[in-house]
């Protein structure tokens, strides 16, 4: 059984893998509620050995929500199962589609024709929406990408979708490339974020600001997201990664 388990570790690191997350600082995007963080040295190699204060809201950086952050009642980041944490992954991209229309919302429709394509989305996956958002990182003011009025215009996520993807093909979890779950026109139309909300409502995580899905494929990859684990926490940055096939 050790040599088994031993060979199956050996093979899962002879695979590539591909980090999914961004280096945050005070200067990197956020969302707008939220202070910037701020890193203070606290001890040199002067006095002795080196430390650090950092000071930031959970959902900063690349990071991973958990049911609490919108839903009463539910669950926080450290009761959230191992086994939850690493996923079948499959990567619908509509980076071609946002890059024309950044108020791109995912549609049932877009997810019909991504699945002409590359198959059924099967039960249990975690499925992220490739926006090429990330690349913009970590410039705020491409990120936010504001209109005359001040409103961002960032692609996202459509109720339905999420509805589909959940009701109708039973995956586990979501993740995307930016601030948040809706688009940015969806969140100025309903005043909420509805599509954030009914997945948290599902007593599952997601995961914000991931970077690096044009280097995956379709299908095929597994997710890892290891995050630490504070008391009560409804987010917290998380190190998410994927391992090709």
């Amino acid at each position: 059984m050790v040599q088994d388990l031993a060979k199956a570790i050996q093979t899962i690191k002879e695979k590539e893998w591909i980090d999914l997350t961004h280096t945050f600082g005070p200067d990197t995007p956020h969302f707008s509620a939220f202070d910037d963080a701020a890193f203070k040295t606290l001890y040199t190699h002067d006095d002795g050995f080196s430390a650090q204060q950092f000071t930031f809201a959970g959902q900063y950086g690349t990071h991973i929500d958990a049911p609490i952050h919108f839903v009463r009642d539910t669950r926080f980041i450290d009761e959230l199962e191992l086994k939850e944490l690493i996923l079948p992954l499959v990567v619908i991209d509509v980076s071609e589609q946002c890059a024309t229309n950044h108020d791109f919302t995912l549609s049932v429709d877009d997810i019909l024709a991504f699945e002409k394509k590359h198959g059924k989305i099967e039960q249990g996956t975690f499925v992220a929406l490739r926006s090429d958002w990330s690349k913009r990182w970590p410039d705020k003011g491409a990120f936010n990408n504001q209109d005359a009025d001040g409103n961002n215009r960032i692609p996202g996520w459509g109720l339905e979708a999420l509805k589909f993807l959940f009701e109708e093909r039973c995956i586990q979890a979501v993740g995307h490339e930016t601030y948040d779950t809706d688009s940015s026109i969806e969140f100025q139309k309903n005043g909420e974020l509805l599509g954030e909300s009914y997945v948290l409502d599902q007593d599952t995580f997601q995961v914000e600001l991931l970077k690096n899905l044009d280097k995956l494929p379709a299908k095929g990859a597994f997710i890892a997201n290891f995050v630490a684990k504070p008391e009560n926490a409804s987010g917290f940055p998380v190190r998410s990664f994927a391992i090709l096939p």
